[in-house]
């Protein structure tokens, strides 16, 4: 990529930035650049000011990532201070995408408002709502009521559900764009009860998955687009982690990556693992399980950029 050169930025620009300390699975290769804005009208600036050439990829914090080793030609924009407020008001939650999704429950929760799906998902915000991420029978599209970001164009936009299009572990966006906030229409509860039943899901979390590991969170969705709820009438038989366990590969390994001997949707580095290592296991899992069931999983994990000697490998 040519040098970019845009005046008047207050943000932090980076040439060649390694992007491995930046996902939660520590692996892969490097950015062209990686830019961090200051606030709304840096990003707006930035982006009108962008050549229409270069792709852009918004990263939240890295926790359902994989960088592939071979890197990423394109600008990462990745949010920071400017973009992580939380406001309650008139029983709305409105968060900056950069927002920690636990930081949402629990200031929801202190105000009397049932956010507490949130508390377990690793994430911001803005993954939130690019995954319509959801657990315990809710999803985050369940008490959406608009979200705002900023386009390929420089422009700020609200956005509907119906603009995002919610679906099982997915949303729509305009290539390009970056989402920088939502508005949140939660039910009320008791603020006492709301934090007991956070504690006892995360005291779940940690009994049933690797949660000191490196991993990305499920691997795959769960077949057939059913989720994870947690009730009564789930059907296990269709949960990801049932049809690997049934194909042999809980605990599978390549190089340092590892399906996780705990939970075995997890995909895990076990210190010295390559992103060729982690998605390598990852298609060896799917085939395995195709072989056997017939079943296709999907990847829920994100992956990007370029395999090492394969600069034309972007999704």
């Amino acid at each position: 990529m040519n040098t970019l050169n845009i005046p008047d930025l207050r943000g932090r620009l980076t040439p060649n930035r390694d992007l491995s300390d930046l996902t939660w699975l520590r692996v892969g290769g490097p950015a062209d650049y990686l830019f961090q804005p200051a606030d709304i009208e840096d990003l707006c600036l930035f982006m009108r000011r962008l050549p229409q050439a270069v792709s852009v990829f918004p990263m939240g914090v890295g926790s359902n990532l994989i960088v592939r080793d071979g890197g990423l030609r394109a600008v990462v924009i990745r949010l920071g201070r400017g973009f992580n407020g939380i406001e309650i008001e008139d029983d709305r939650v409105t968060a900056g995408a950069a927002a920690l999704d636990a930081h949402v429950a629990r200031k929801a929760a202190d105000a009397g408002l049932d956010l507490t799906f949130l508390r377990t998902i690793p994430g911001s915000i803005g993954g939130a709502l690019r995954m319509n991420a959801g657990c315990y029978g809710t999803y985050t599209a369940d008490h959406f009521v608009s979200a705002q970001a900023v386009t390929r164009a420089g422009e700020v936009v609200t956005l509907t559900a119906d603009d995002l299009n919610f679906r099982y572990r997915q949303s729509d966006l305009s290539p390009g764009a970056v989402l920088i906030g939502a508005t949140f229409a939660p039910p009320k509860g008791e603020p006492e009860a709301l934090h007991a039943r956070m504690e006892e899901q995360l005291a779940k979390r940690d009994e049933t998955q690797p949660t000191k590991d490196r991993s990305a969170g499920s691997t795959f969705r769960n077949p057939a687009g059913f989720s994870s709820t947690g009730k009564a009438d789930d059907v296990h038989d269709l949960k990801a982690w049932k049809v690997i366990d049934d194909a042999g590969m809980r605990g599978a390994t390549v190089g340092g990556a590892q399906m996780s001997p705990k939970h075995s949707n997890f995909l895990i580095n076990t210190g010295d693992a390559t992103a060729n290592d982690l998605e390598t296991l990852g298609e060896e899992v799917r085939k395995k399980v195709y072989a056997l069931s017939g079943i296709g999983l999907e990847w829920e994990i994100m992956r990007i950029g370029e395999k090492l000697g394969d600069p034309v490998s972007q999704g």
